[in-house]
C-alpha cells in the first residue's frame, strides 16, 4: 500500500513548474515569426506517428490512427516496457507490423528526435508540455492531450515553439467532435440561434474512487491526478465544456478572452469519501485536498459575450459537460439535448420543441463530419465515436496540407484558465486578464468552417477494432 510520504515525493515538480509561470497576465513576450492562425503545414503522404503514453487513453489512441488510411504507428513510448511489448503485440496481430519501442523516463527524447511526422502524447498532465517542446524543436508536430498546459508560462513556450519551428501544437479536445458539439456549432454558423451571447460547459464527473485508486489497479500512475487536487485551487480542467463554445463564439477568430473571474467552494467530497472507504486513520484520509468541489468560472470576451465554465469531480452527481449555447434567437442545451428557437426577432421562445420536431431538426443540421464518418466512428468506440472522429480529421488535414481545426492558439487560451482560475479563486474571485495570445491575430483569423473529409477516405477504413475503453470524457 503506497504510504502518505511516497504520495508527497511526486508533488515536487508540481512548484518547480509553478516558479517558471510568473509571467504578467497581460504581458507579451517577444520573438514572434508569423502568426500559426490559418496555417498549412506541407502535406504528408503518409503520417508517421509516434505515441508517447500507454496507460489508460494510450492504447485507445494507438488503435484509432493505426485503422486510419495512410497513418503509420512507428513509434511507442512509455515508462514501463510491458505497455510497450502489449501494444505491439496488438500491431502485429492487426498487420500493421511492429513500432519501434521506447522505454523509460526521458524514452521520449529519442523517439521525437527519430523519422516521425507526429508525435501523439498521451502522458499525466505535467509531461503534456516538455514532450511537444522538445517535438517541435526536433521538427515534429504535436498533438497533446487535454489539458495541454498548466502554466501561462507553458501556454506561451508552445505558442512561440510552434510560431518559431512552423509545427503544429493541437490540443486533442475530443469533445469539439461530439455529434451535439458538431450539431451546436453548425447551427450557429446558419444562424439559426442568432447572434451567440453566452455559452455555459463544465466537467462534472465523479472521479472520486479513480483518484484514489491504486496504479497497480488501474488508478492514476503515481497518483498524479490526486496530486493536482491535493495542491491546486480553481479549474484545472476547463477545455472540454470550453472549447466548444469557443468555436462556436469564433474565439480567437474575431473576438478573444477579454478577462475571467473565478470562485470556488471548499474541498469536502474527496474528504468523506476518504474517511469512509479507507479509514479516518488513513494516508488518504490525511491528505486535506485543497481543489475545492465546485469552481465556476465566467470569462468575458472583449466583444461582450460571457462564458460559465463549471469543474466538479467530487460530487455523487451524473456525468454533465452542460453545453449550453444561447443566441439572439434561441437556445440549445445538452444532457439531455434541448433546443428553444424563436420564430422571429421579436417573439419569444417559452418552451421547449417536442421530441419530433428536435429529431427532425438534429437531422437536418447534423454536421457533415458526422453525416460522413458518424456511422464508422459509433463503430470504432472512443467516448462514443468522437475520439476517431477526432484522429481521423487531424491526419485529413495533414495529408492534405490543410489547417487544423484547432492551433496553438486554442490550446492556449482555454488551458490559461488553470492558472487564472485559480488565481482568481484563492484572491476572492478578482478578476485576471486573460493574456492575447494571438499578439491581435483574432482580429483578422477567419472562423472555423463547416469542415469534412472524402467519403473515400472512410470506405477504405476496413479494419475496425471497438474501443470501448471509456465511456464519459
Amino acid at each position: 500500500m503506497t504510504d502518505r510520504r511516497e504520495f508527497l515525493k511526486g508533488t515536487m515538480w508540481l512548484g518547480a513548474v509553478a516558479a517558471l509561470s510568473g509571467k504578467a497576465a497581460g504581458a507579451v513576450k517577444l520573438g514572434d515569426t508569423g502568426t500559426m492562425s490559418g496555417f498549412a503545414a506541407p502535406a504528408i503522404k503518409e503520417v508517421r506517428v509516434g505515441v508517447a503514453g500507454l496507460g489508460m487513453r494510450g492504447p485507445g489512441a494507438v488503435h484509432r490512427l493505426a485503422s486510419i488510411p495512410g497513418v503509420k504507428v512507428v513509434a511507442l513510448c512509455d515508462l514501463f516496457p510491458e505497455r510497450v511489448e502489449a501494444q505491439n503485440a496488438w500491431l502485429k496481430s492487426q498487420g500493421y507490423g511492429e513500432a519501434v519501442a521506447y522505454v523509460g523516463a526521458e524514452a521520449y527524447k529519442a523517439m521525437c528526435e527519430s523519422d516521425l511526422d507526429l508525435v501523439y502524447i498521451v502522458t499525466p498532465w505535467k509531461l503534456h508540455t516538455p514532450i511537444a517542446l522538445y517535438a517541435m524543436e526536433h521538427g515534429k508536430h504535436a498533438a497533446i492531450e487535454v489539458p495541454s498546459a498548466m502554466y501561462l508560462e507553458e501556454c506561451w513556450a508552445l505558442v512561440e515553439t510552434s510560431e518559431r519551428t512552423k509545427k503544429h501544437c493541437m490540443q486533442l479536445e475530443n469533445c469539439c467532435y461530439g455529434a451535439v458539439e458538431m450539431l451546436t456549432l453548425n447551427m450557429a454558423r446558419k444562424g439559426i440561434l442568432g447572434e451567440i451571447v453566452h455559452g455555459e460547459g463544465a466537467y462534472i464527473h465523479d472521479l472520486r474512487e479513480l483518484n484514489y485508486l491504486d496504479p497497480k489497479a488501474g488508478g492514476y500512475q503515481g497518483y498524479w491526478r490526486l496530486k493536482w487536487n491535493t495542491e491546486h485551487f480553481g479549474n484545472p480542467y476547463a477545455t472540454h465544456g470550453l472549447v466548444p463554445i469557443m468555436q462556436a463564439m469564433n474565439v480567437n477568430r474575431g473576438d478573444r478572452f477579454d478577462y475571467l473571474t473565478c470562485v470556488s467552494s471548499e474541498q469536502f467530497g474527496m474528504d468523506a469519501y476518504a474517511k469512509a472507504k479507507f479509514g479516518e486513520n488513513s494516508w488518504q484520509a490525511k491528505l486535506n485536498p485543497r481543489c475545492g468541489d465546485m469552481s465556476t468560472t465566467v470569462i468575458k470576451t472583449v466583444k461582450g459575450k460571457t462564458i460559465m465554465v463549471q469543474h466538479d469531480v467530487t460530487s455523487p452527481r451524473p456525468y454533465s459537460r452542460i453545453n449550453l449555447v444561447s443566441g439572439t434567437r434561441g437556445i440549445l442545451c445538452d444532457y439531455p439535448l434541448r433546443v428553444a428557437l424563436s420564430k422571429s426577432q421579436v417573439e419569444g421562445a417559452h418552451a421547449w420543441m417536442g421530441q419530433e420536431e428536435l429529431e427532425k431538426l438534429a437531422e437536418e443540421h447534423e454536421h457533415p463530419l458526422w453525416k460522413v464518418a458518424g456511422e464508422l466512428a459509433q463503430k470504432i468506440g472512443g467516448h462514443g465515436g468522437m475520439d476517431f472522429l477526432m484522429d481521423l480529421r487531424l491526419c485529413y488535414c495533414l495529408q492534405n496540407g490543410i489547417p487544423l481545426d484547432m492551433d496553438v492558439y486554442d490550446l492556449a487560451a482555454s488551458c490559461a484558465v488553470a492558472e487564472l482560475s485559480e488565481r482568481s479563486a484563492l484572491h476572492r474571485g478578482d478578476s485576471q486578464d486573460v493574456p492575447d495570445f494571438t499578439r491581435g491575430g483574432w482580429k483578422t483569423a477567419k472562423p472555423l468552417g463547416i469542415e469534412s473529409i472524402d467519403e473515400a477516405m472512410v470506405s477504405r477504413i476496413i479494419n475496425v477494432k471497438k474501443d470501448d475503453s471509456q465511456l464519459n470524457v
